[in-house]
């Protein structure tokens, strides 16, 4: 027993005494906050009813962007900062065939080949842009220290965000309305906006098709592979070069289908539009687990939760006034504290123990 506890002295740091203590005093702030809340009854079921689908909905988009973040982390152990980008160009380039559509009538007479449409444009821009990405900008720095490709995926970042601004301008375009997704579903009591619904199935089935091909598929046997062991997967004759570009075509992919169901929850586009949902997506993939593909989804899926549902549960009950404008830094506050009882990850796992 006193070894047992030494060792446990000996492992124990003062950083991690102050660490748990941070993680205590803000755990307890939101234990404190949602029983006020919920105690003084402020919201009905209808509210937390609406909370929750709309986190269901925006998660999921989050969840098919960490799925490009962690994939490809999970092949080259490194972190595509320009996957935002690869989110945004998607999107906007569609905009311009969304328009189109719009002003010549054929969105209101045709909405399902137009929208077949508009998401391959979608998905294609973003396909092209990751492989361009993965070709020019990182392959030729595969053998390069680390650190050095994390600084390249931040200047990419910005230079295809400036990009996009001199090719179609600085402002926030909106977003053609389709009219077969106004409106509501009613289901019995409760209401969804079938906007919502159709964000949350789409992505849901896009998410499943995407993990079925990485665990079912041979080549997604071979991504798995050149993950666990290149040099193993070389020998097996699996082209390493070729698997990671079809990483990166996975992960443009999934970014386009996302950016497309983004734009049309919240029917607009702009250049720098990638930024923020990229960095929430990024949250999402290092709360489940980075290089974890159930982990990326799980965690997209909590971070929409956290954020639809947090502002007025957490913050309403500790009397903060406007707390739906604090969602972002609810959401952060949610990553410190998994990452501090939690260091990799909800699904995580330790790289030693996955190494033994």
């Amino acid at each position: 027993m006193l070894k047992q506890w030494k060792r446990l002295k000996e492992r124990i740091t003062p950083t991690d005494i102050v660490m748990w203590l941070i993680g205590a005093v803000m755990l307890a702030m939101i234990i404190w906050g949602s029983a006020a809340t919920l105690t003084a009854g402020r919201y009905t079921r209808y509210h937390w009813f609406d909370f929750l689908i709309f986190g269901l909905a925006q998660g999921s988009i989050y969840a098919l962007i960490a799925m490009g973040y962690t994939i490809v982390y999970g092949v080259l152990r490194m972190i595509n900062f320009a996957h935002s980008e690869v989110f945004m160009s998607g999107p906007y380039t569609a905009y311009y065939v969304a328009a189109a559509f719009y002003s010549s009538g054929f969105l209101d007479r045709q909405p399902i080949i137009c929208l077949v449409a508009i998401f391959l444009v979608a998905m294609a821009t973003s396909t092209l842009i990751a492989f361009l990405l993965e070709r020019v900008a990182y392959r030729p720095l595969r053998t390069a220290p680390r650190l050095i490709p994390l600084i390249t995926a931040i200047g990419a970042s910005f230079f295809l965000q400036y990009v996009f601004r001199g090719l179609y301008g600085s402002g926030f375009q909106a977003y053609p309305v389709v009219k077969m997704m106004e409106g509501q579903i009613v289901f019995g009591e409760f209401r969804i906006l079938r906007i919502h619904a159709v964000v949350i199935v789409a992505a849901a089935l896009l998410l499943v098709a995407l993990y079925s091909f990485i665990q079912r598929t041979r080549v997604g046997k071979a991504i798995r592979a050149v993950s666990e062991d290149k040099e193993a997967s070389l020998l097996m004759g699996i082209n390493i070069d070729r698997m990671i570009s079809t990483t990166f075509i996975i992960g443009g992919m999934a970014a386009g289908a996302a950016g497309v169901l983004y734009a049309l929850m919240f029917k607009q586009v702009h250049f720098f539009m990638g930024f923020i949902p990229g960095i929430k997506a990024f949250t999402a993939a290092v709360l489940g687990g980075i290089g974890n593909i159930p982990g990326a989804m799980l965690g997209g899926i909590f971070l929409g939760l956290v954020e639809s549902i947090g502002p007025s549960l957490f913050l309403d009950g500790l009397g903060i006034i406007a707390p739906y404008q604090l969602k972002d830094a609810i959401a952060f506050t949610m990553l410190v504290l998994v990452l501090i009882f939690r260091p990799t990850g909800i699904l995580g796992e330790r790289l030693a123990v996955k190494k033994a």
